[in-house]
């Protein structure tokens, strides 16, 4: 057996096929959307079928967000597989911040 065929194999097993497919759709981010839409966004990474978008502005942020629905059709035009079911908007910067409630006590 081949390694590229046994790495085939091991991918449609494990389900990483599906995932690679869909985090493909971060390289082709600038392609698929146009440059004008690239240049105020950095897609960060695909989880479950949720794509990530860091976006530079609250006015871009928002503009975004009411063309999700045509943005998605663009990214899984021609996709069978690894399809992007959602577009997460966030401003550039919040993905960065802390998940969980706030730690409570005293200032040090």
């Amino acid at each position: 057996m081949k390694v590229a065929e046994a790495l085939a194999g091991y991918l449609a097993k494990s389900g990483l096929g599906d995932r690679l497919e869909e985090s493909a759709c971060v390289e082709e981010w600038p392609e698929r959307v146009g440059g004008r839409i690239a240049a105020v966004t950095e897609p960060l990474h695909v989880n479950n079928g949720v794509l990530f978008v860091a976006v530079r502005s609250s006015a871009w942020l928002m503009e975004l967000r009411m063309m999700e629905a045509d943005v998605r059709s663009r990214l899984n035009e021609g996709r069978e597989k690894g399809r992007v079911r959602r577009i997460r908007f966030v401003m550039s910067g919040e993905e960065e911040k802390p998940k969980g409630p706030p730690r409570r006590g005293g200032s040090r």
